[in-house]
């Protein structure tokens, strides 16, 4: 079995509408759905997107280091990017926060949709072999970056592991990682034969999905579209 695509990265933060208008007004993103517990945001609805679920803050960091998407030229996608707005530049682009702790980075890929999901960095306490634990949860090995962190892949898009204390916060920023699959259950019955816990099953009005707990307690979400998937 195969994962079809690193569909979302899901965040609790305390200001989401502040965070959503930046991104529809400088990361090419629009409100797909909105909800009374989250929102969800995204360059096209079958593309990587960003989830963010309401909750108190202040909100840590914890696992997550940044998320980067990709553009086709990062020097326009800079000149989006509002005015006074500190950024750095790094490994294969720009990056920034954009509030909460939240980093975000920019970086330059030709062919590929304009804001999609490149990678996501989370912090390791043994980045290699975090990355080989990841790879029976589905994702396949994947050559190191631009920051030359071990990384795994997801139809395309990445997860990395870069060195450092993700701590066990009791506010954490990153809610879970969202891998679209073919079929939910399937993956539930690999976690099982793994040993891996499973944390929770939503069987939601567009898709279902199964939540376990991935390597440095990171939760990991297997989503399946439903036929009646219509987001846009």
């Amino acid at each position: 079995m195969l994962l079809n695509a690193l569909d979302h990265v899901a965040l609790w933060v305390a200001g989401r509408d502040a965070v959503a208008g930046f991104a529809t007004a400088h990361l090419g993103m629009h409100v797909i759905e909105r909800t009374d517990k989250f929102t969800l945001l995204g360059a096209e609805a079958r593309r990587g997107k960003l989830t963010l679920f309401e909750a108190d803050g202040p909100r840590e960091r914890g696992a997550l280091k940044h998320v980067a998407l990709r553009v086709p030229d990062v020097g326009a996608a800079a000149d989006e990017l509002p005015s006074g707005l500190a950024v750095e530049r790094g490994p294969g682009g720009i990056y920034f926060e954009v509030g909460e702790g939240l980093r975000l980075g920019l970086v330059e890929s030709a062919d590929s949709v304009p804001y999609d999901l490149d990678h996501v960095a989370l912090f390791s306490a043994s980045p290699r072999d975090t990355a080989d634990r990841w790879v029976p949860l589905g994702f396949e090995a994947a050559p190191a970056g631009e920051s030359g962190a071990p990384r795994v892949e997801a139809g395309g898009a990445f997860v990395e592991f870069h060195g450092g204390a993700p701590g066990d916060p009791e506010r954490p920023l990153l809610n879970h990682l969202g891998v679209l699959v073919d079929s939910a259950d399937d993956w539930r019955a690999n976690a099982d034969d793994l040993g891996v816990e499973v944390a929770d099953v939503v069987d939601a009005p567009n898709t279902y999905a199964v939540f376990v707990w991935g390597p440095e307690r990171v939760k990991l979400e297997y989503v399946e579209h439903k036929p009646t998937f219509s987001l846009v």
